[in-house]
């Protein structure tokens, strides 16, 4: 449980860095602990939202739009968003000048209350930190679902009581820069190659990753993928109990399937059964994943398997991942825009049972496209591509001698032309391998886009 230290922020010079969602929330909450708040970011004033400008200058914050503070040593602590590498120089300078910097995740540790559930991995973060919700909401929990799924931590933390609970998506980013952050439950659910372009290498990853289980004691559990080998040896250096969790085989301890039926072997040694796998409305063996991570982040959070049982029936899926958004004239539309990486496309193709026309590119994030080509496997018959990355997956394709693709310019394009070479019982999937930062603002704002091109197919 964290501490909510409210009284050592008080006359603090902070320097919030980056107006995002959990910038702006962060520098909110200093605010109304009595700091003395600066904030930066890279974009120039004409480009930061007016109505948080106009709060800013009603409480008489420095800004710094468009520039960087001179003297980093006028500040005692530096809050920085996920965004934001902890490299940049200016923020080096402040390192050299002896001021802690932390980033949002660990201030709302800090400075609110409530009791953590904490989870992330390369893919599935979404799914299970949203599942994960609804079982502690179904349980009678007060819960709030916050961190990368969308709502800033530091916005509920402060709100949060003693018995709530924050049921928190965290990044690789958000967890480079804790400190003190311990939450009850943690969990890693997988570990692929993603955002090499800001950690350069997967042990750097992998050790940010990590960071989530560092301050866990040995009354705490740490769920985590038994079947992603470099994922499982992450737990190596684990203090909290480390539970693991399988969909290929049967566990002496942990979550796993046996007979089709999710079960958890205890550490009591009782056989614990929950839903059959069959049950589950969310497709694909990646999604058996996320169910078995949740059930167990859940049962040893200390939930009945009665109340987990019902939510995994029950459940069916969030927004843009593998999310079915219409059919017209047999032909069936999935938006996939959460698949952000090439291993997310990958889980989201094998889902599929259709033959597939997929819609790919975006963002460079430093990826190899070889494994994402690979699994089409005679299940893609042709491929639209667009964005920075649209020559770099056709060239991967065509080594792979995969020949039907196009370039095309923007996702209207790609939707009008996979539905023109579509027939009935073909699905369109969405799934990008990439991120979304080339064209859009978020990956959500590439999933609205592409299902109202596909609206707009049957006007």
């Amino acid at each position: 449980m964290s501490q909510g230290n409210f009284a050592e922020m008080e006359n603090k010079r902070v320097l919030v860095v980056g107006m995002g969602n959990s910038g702006k929330a962060a520098a909110q909450a200093m605010l109304a602990l009595k700091a003395v708040v600066s904030v930066q970011d890279s974009k120039a004033e004409d480009s930061i939202d007016p109505q948080f400008l106009a709060f800013l200058k009603d409480k008489n914050v420095m800004c710094y739009f468009g520039r960087q503070p001179e003297d980093m040593g006028q500040f005692d602590l530096l809050v920085i968003s996920p965004g934001v590498s902890p490299e940049l120089a200016f923020i080096q300078k402040a390192r050299q000048a002896g001021v802690e910097i932390i980033g949002e995740l660990e201030l709302a540790y800090r400075i609110g209350g409530g009791n953590y559930v904490a989870i992330t991995g390369t893919n599935g973060k979404t799914t299970t930190t949203t599942l994960v919700g609804e079982i502690y909401k179904a349980a009678g929990k007060k819960t709030y679902v916050v961190g990368n799924i969308g709502v800033a931590v530091v916005s509920k933390a402060l709100s949060a009581e003693e018995d709530s609970w924050l049921v928190t998506e965290a990044s690789s980013f958000q967890l480079e820069t804790i400190k003190e952050f311990q939450p009850a439950v943690s969990a890693i659910l997988n570990l692929t190659p993603d955002h090499l372009d800001r950690h350069k290498t997967m042990e750097n990853y992998g050790g940010a990753k990590a960071r989530i289980f560092e301050n866990q004691t040995a009354g705490q559990y740490c769920i985590i993928n038994y079947d992603d080998k470099d994922c499982y040896r992450l737990a190596e250096r684990c203090n909290a109990k480390v539970v693991p969790f399988s969909r290929k085989e049967e566990l002496d301890f942990g979550a796993f399937v046996q007979g089709g039926r999710i079960v958890i072997k205890a550490e009591d040694g009782r056989l614990v059964e929950f839903c059959k796998a069959d049950e589950l409305h969310i497709p694909g063996g990646h999604n058996l994943e996320n169910a078995l991570a949740a059930c167990a982040i859940a049962y040893f959070g200390g939930i009945g398997p009665d109340v987990i049982t019902q939510v995994l029936r029950s459940f069916m899926g969030v927004e843009h991942r593998i999310e079915f958004c219409g059919e017209t004239r047999g032909v069936r539309f999935i938006n996939d825009s959460k698949g952000t990486n090439p291993d997310a496309a990958i889980k989201a193709i094998e889902a599929m049972k259709e033959n597939i026309i997929l819609i790919a590119g975006g963002y460079d994030k430093n990826a190899s496209f070889d494994e994402f080509v690979a699994s089409f496997d005679g299940r893609v018959k042709a491929l639209m591509l667009l964005g920075k990355t649209a020559t770099k997956i056709k060239e991967a394709a065509e080594r792979a001698h995969f020949g039907n693709s196009i370039i095309l310019k923007d996702m209207d394009a790609c939707v009008k032309e996979a539905f023109r070479i579509a027939e009935p019982g073909d699905v369109v999937l969405l799934s990008p391998a990439c991120a979304s930062w080339d064209m859009y603002t978020s990956f959500e704002q590439r999933g609205r886009h592409f299902k109202e091109c596909v609206r707009a197919l049957g006007r």
